[in-house]
């Protein structure tokens, strides 16, 4: 079944391009690289280097990649470059550390073609249990859960590395975060543009010996925390800013109650400071909840664009069927066939 789909797939002669964002990873890179080439023979392979240290761009190279350097530090940096220097049908994205079997590349593209989809996301299978480390498997549950509870049910693994895109989100997707966040970033973009999307639970290998990973459990968490409540604030800012506001008037009326307890009982403001502080904190939240209306809006017309601008972008074809779509254009501006005279002035 594997060998009939393969035929079919070159067949339709897509162009796929198989991006791996590396960073010294010259112990593994060699084999993915050759794993790709094996899995998708007539895929260009392209290995971006982030400034590595260990021959990881020389090693690539030796195993037929092509290679190219990207000098801003982080994953997120490496993945707008790649996205936009790279012209092709169908990407398919993962990472060079081997943990990743390049054979199942092959049914992510088929899902990605069969379902429509224009991003497959390769679940990792165990993933939630051990993620190499107790504290990336403990990280992967409770962020996971925070997307699911803040952006939508689209996911479950909003961290794997490895998918497969169509050109239409490629070239719809702005970019933004510079590191290991930049998977969230690609998640809340489909889900914000309600775009097809699908999952495949697929295997997740260890590193072997001699591969470290890159990746903090306490710096990198932060960080994608911090893109958390960012992404929240441009995608849904009425629900952020008003749990701002909702915090500001509960604070508010904590401090309230005491000062209307002493005037019940006095007739008198005994805690003039305290009542000031409550009044200012009441009138933020009430600012907090405007902007989030106001913002609301600005972010559905902003949502709004990018689907227009995602609309825009043709669907994967192939090559054959591009060049018979020239033809046909040529034959509607040309009936006869004859080669047109050019007029003397």
């Amino acid at each position: 079944m594997r060998r009939n789909w393969s035929e079919t797939l070159w067949s339709e002669s897509l162009n796929i391009a198989v991006l791996l964002p590396c960073y010294d990873e010259a112990a593994t890179i060699g084999d993915v690289v050759c794993g790709f080439r094996k899995a998708l023979p007539r895929a260009d392979i392209y290995v971006y280097d982030n400034n590595s240290t260990d021959g990881t761009a020389l090693h690539a190279m030796l195993a037929g990649a092509t290679v190219m350097r990207e000098r801003r530090q982080g994953k997120g940096h490496v993945v707008r470059r790649m996205f936009a220097d790279i012209d092709a049908d169908i990407y398919v994205m993962a990472d060079g550390d081997g943990t990743y079997a390049p054979e199942d590349a092959e049914e992510l593209i088929r899902t990605l073609l069969t379902e429509g989809s224009d991003m497959v996301v390769g679940t990792r299978r165990g993933v939630h249990d051990d993620a190499g480390r107790q504290g990336h498997a403990f990280g992967n549950r409770i962020f996971n859960w925070l997307y699911r509870t803040i952006f939508g049910t689209d996911f479950t693994d909003i961290f794997s590395g490895y998918r497969a895109f169509s050109r239409r989100f490629v070239k719809s997707f702005p970019a933004v975060s510079g590191g290991f966040e930049i998977e969230t970033e690609m998640s809340v973009h489909a889900s914000r543009l309600k775009l097809p999307v699908s999952e495949l639970e697929l295997g997740y290998g260890r590193r072997p010996e001699g591969s470290h990973s890159k990746l903090s459990t306490f710096r990198d968490g932060w960080k994608i925390l911090w893109m958390f409540a960012m992404l929240m604030k441009e995608t849904r800012p009425f629900a952020f800013f008003g749990i701002l506001g909702a915090i500001s008037m509960e604070a508010s009326i904590g401090f309230m109650i005491p000062v209307f307890v002493g005037y019940f009982e006095t007739g008198l403001v005994l805690r003039m400071p305290t009542w000031v502080l409550s009044m200012a904190l009441m009138m933020i939240s009430f600012m907090l909840f405007t902007a989030g209306l106001i913002l609301d809006s600005v972010a559905r017309a902003r949502a709004e664009q990018l689907r227009i601008h995602y609309m825009s972008l043709t669907k994967p074809i192939s090559r054959q069927k591009r060049a018979n779509q020239t033809v046909s254009m040529e034959k509607l501006e040309n009936p006869t066939g004859r080669k047109k005279k050019a007029k003397l002035a």
